[in-house]
C-alpha cells in the first residue's frame, strides 16, 4: 500500500466544509468548540434527512462524528500527551507539521471521509446480498440461492487456509516424524510417550537447524534469546508440524515458537523479572499462587512452566525455561493456596493453570485436583493447557479417567481450556486426545490469540470451523496484549471488531459463538463487542488510535481507574499484509471499526 497517497491534501479533499473549520480561527479553542459543533449538524442531519434510507451510511456517520469529537477533547490531549486539535488548526493554517506520519493522514480521512458517509461500507466486494424482489415462496427460494452462491464462497476462503487432518499434511508430518526420531535415536513407541517428548524438547538452534529448516535470520534470532536465557523451546511432536521447505502453511505455528529479533532485542532481561509482569498480576495475588481479579473465580498457578513456550505468553516473566526443574511450587505453598481458596467461599470456580498443569505427573496432578474437589464451595475445576496441541500423547485413557474422576453431574463440573492457534495444528493425534475427553464428559474449550499470523480474511474462521468437527468449542478471541516486546503479533483492534462481525457473523451460531476480549492489566477482560466499555480518544502523530478501557466493574463500584492503549497503526498493518501478498482493498472497512 502506498504510504505516499495520505497526507494533509488527501484530509482537505476528504471533506473541504471540514477542512474550512480547521481554517477559519485564530484561536484552536475556538476550533475546537466549532469542529464539535460541524459533527453534530452533520450527525443530525444525516437522522432527519428522509431520502437517507441507507442505515448503514447514518451509522458511519454517526459514529465519525462521536469520534471526532472524542478526539479533539483537551481531556484527551491531557491523557494522550497529543493534541489533535491543534493538529487539525496548523495542518489548516499551514504550519509544517513532519511529526504527522502517512499513518496519521490515514486515520483523519478516512475519518473525514466517514463523516460525510462516503466511506468504504461494502465489506467484500466479490462477496454480497442484493435485494430479493417481490415477496412470498418465490423471494424465498431466490434468497435461499443467493445464500447458496455466498456460501460457497465463504467456503473457498476458508479452505484456502492448510488444515492438518488433510491426508497430504499428515502424510508430510509421519515423514518429518521418522526424521525426528532418527535423529533423536527414538522408536515409535517413544514418540507415543509423552515423556518421551519433555525429556527431548530442543532448546539448541544447531540442532533444530537438523531437524527441519531453519532461515537464517530464524536461526540467529534462536541463538540470540538462548544467549540472553530468555525460555524457549520446542516438543519434537510440535516440531514434526512444521514443514521443512519454505511454504507458508507453518507461518502460525513458526510464530508460536520461535521468537522474532525484534522480540529478542526489545524484551526487557535486566533488573528483577516482576518488570515484565505486564498483567500487573503481584496486584492481584492475595496469596502466592493466587491470582483473583473476579467475585466466585480465582487462578491457582501449582506449575509455572510448559513443556514449550509461545512467544507472546503473558507469564514469560515467571517461567526460566521450558520444563524447568525449579517449576514446581511445592505442595506446603499449593495446600496453603487451596486452603485460602477453601476459606473464601464466594470462590465457586478455580482455573488452575500456570504453566501447564497437565506437564506434571498425574500424581501430583491427582492431588492437587482431589484436593480442590474437596472444598464445599468449588463448583467448578478448568485446567489451562496447551497440551493437546504442544504434546496430545500426553491425554492418555488414565489421564483422561482421572480428570473425569473429579466431575460429580449437579455438584461439580471439570473442563479443560486450551490454546488452538491455526487450523494447521489441528492433527489425528489432537482430535483422539479431545476425543478422549469428551466421551469422558469433559467439555474443552479454546482461547485463540488474535495474532498477525492468524488475522488475514476468513483464518481465525477456518480455525472455529475446524475446531467443532473435532469436538473443541470456540470459547475467547484475545486481542493481542500491548508488549513493546511483542509488536510483530499485535494487530489492531479494529481488524478483530472487523473480523467478528463480517466473517464471523457468516458462520453458523456454534462454529461462532466465542467472545472477542482484550485482557488489561489489572483490571481483567473487556468485552469488545460493545462500545460502552472504551472510548477512542486519540490518534497519535504515527496513526496509532489510544483506546481508553474502563473497569468491567463500573456500573457496580466506585473504581475510577481506566486503562489506556495504544493500538497498533491501521495503515502499517495493512502494509504487512500487502507484503504477504493479501489484497488489502478486502480489508477496507477496519478504518470504521472503532
Amino acid at each position: 500500500m502506498d504510504q505516499s497517497i495520505f497526507t494533509a491534501a488527501t484530509l482537505k479533499s476528504a471533506n473541504p466544509g471540514l477542512w474550512t473549520v480547521t481554517q477559519r480561527f485564530a484561536c484552536v479553542d475556538e476550533m475546537r468548540g466549532e469542529l464539535a459543533r460541524f459533527t453534530y449538524q452533520r450527525e443530525l442531519a444525516a437522522a432527519e434527512d428522509p431520502a437517507n434510507q441507507n442505515a448503514s451510511v447514518q451509522i458511519q456517520i454517526r459514529d465519525c462524528a462521536r469520534v471526532l469529537r472524542n478526539i479533539i477533547k483537551k481531556r484527551s490531549d491531557e491523557l494522550t500527551g497529543f493534541g489533535m486539535a491543534q493538529a487539525l488548526w496548523d495542518l489548516g493554517h499551514n504550519i509544517a507539521r513532519p511529526d504527522l506520519s502517512p499513518g496519521f493522514f490515514a486515520e483523519l480521512t478516512h475519518l473525514f471521509l466517514g463523516l460525510r458517509g462516503e466511506g468504504t461500507r461494502q465489506a467484500f466486494n466479490d462477496i454480497s446480498l442484493p435485494p430479493v424482489a417481490g415477496e412470498g415462496r418465490a423471494a424465498a427460494r431466490d434468497r435461499s440461492n443467493q445464500l447458496d452462491t455466498l456460501w460457497a464462497e465463504i467456503e473457498r476462503r476458508i479452505d484456502r487456509f492448510a488444515f492438518g487432518l488433510d491426508d497430504a499434511a499428515v502424510a508430510r508430518r509421519k515423514k518429518r516424524r521418522q526424521k525426528i526420531l532418527a535423529v533423536l535415536a527414538g522408536t515409535e513407541d517413544d514418540w507415543q510417550d509423552w515423556r518421551w517428548h519433555v525429556g527431548h524438547i530442543i532448546r539448541d538452534a544447531d540442532l533444530l537447524a537438523k531437524l527441519v529448516y531453519l532461515s537464517p535470520d530464524q536461526k540467529a534470532a534462536v541463538n540470540a534469546a538462548r544467549q540472553k536465557k530468555l525460555p524457549f523451546g520446542i516438543t519434537p511432536y510440535y516440531l514434526s508440524l512444521m514443514d521443512d521447505g519454505q511454504s507458508d502453511r507453518d507461518t502460525a505455528i513458526r510464530a508460536q515458537v520461535l521468537p522474532p529479533m525484534d522480540y529478542v532485542d526489545n524484551i526487557c532481561t535486566s533488573g528483577e523479572p516482576a518488570d515484565l509482569d505486564f498483567m500487573g498480576e503481584e496486584d492481584t495475588s492475595p496469596i502466592d499462587l493466587i491470582t483473583r481479579r473476579y467475585p466466585s473465580i480465582c487462578i491457582l498457578k501449582p506449575f509455572n512452566t510448559c513443556p514449550q513456550i509461545c512467544v507472546y505468553c503473558q507469564r514469560n516473566w515467571e517461567i526460566d525455561d521450558a520444563m524447568a526443574g525449579n517449576a514446581f511450587a511445592g505442595f506446603k505453598q499449593i495446600d496453603a493456596a487451596i486452603k485460602w481458596i477453601g476459606d473464601h467461599p464466594a470462590i465457586r470456580e478455580v482455573l488452575i493453570t500456570g504453566g501447564d498443569p497437565l506437564a506434571m505427573g498425574d500424581r501430583a496432578l491427582a492431588d492437587i485436583l482431589g484436593k480442590v474437589a474437596q472444598l464445599p464451595n468449588v463448583e467448578r475445576i478448568r485446567i489451562g493447557t496447551r497440551t493437546p496441541v504442544t504434546i496430545p500423547m500426553r491425554i492418555t485413557d488414565k489421564l483422561a479417567d482421572l480428570i473425569a474422576s473429579f466431575r460429580n453431574p449437579g455438584k461439580r463440573t471439570v473442563a479443560l481450556i486450551t490454546h488452538v492457534q491455526h487450523p494447521y495444528e489441528i492433527t489425528p493425534e489432537m482430535t483422539e486426545a479431545v476425543n478422549r475427553l469428551r466421551t469422558r464428559g469433559i467439555p474443552v474449550y479454546n482461547q485463540l490469540v488474535y495474532t498477525f499470523y492468524c488475522s488475514r480474511r476468513f483464518e481465525a474462521a477456518a480455525l472455529r470451523r475446524k475446531l467443532r468437527l473435532i469436538g473443541i468449542d470456540p470459547y475467547y478471541t484475545f486481542n493481542t496484549k500491548g508488549k513493546e516486546e511483542t509488536i510483530s503479533y499485535r494487530v489492531p483492534i479494529a481488524r478483530l471488531l472487523q473480523e467478528q462481525q463480517e466473517e464471523a457473523r457468516l458462520l453458523p451460531g456454534l462454529e461462532r459463538t466465542d467472545e472477542a476480549v482484550f485482557n488489561l492489566p489489572r483490571l481483567g477482560k473487556n468485552y469488545l463487542k460493545s462500545r460502552e466499555h472504551r472510548d477512542l480518544i486519540a490518534v497519535l502523530a504515527d496513526g496509532s488510535r489510544v483506546y481508553e478501557f474502563f473497569p468491567w466493574e463500573k456500573n457496580i463500584s466506585e473504581t475510577t481507574q481506566t486503562y489506556l492503549a495504544t493500538d497498533v497503526p491501521i495503515l502499517d498493518y495493512l502494509q504487512r499484509l500487502a507484503a504477504t501478498g493479501e489484497n488489502t482493498a478486502n480489508y477496507q472497512t477496519i478504518w470504521y471499526y472503532f
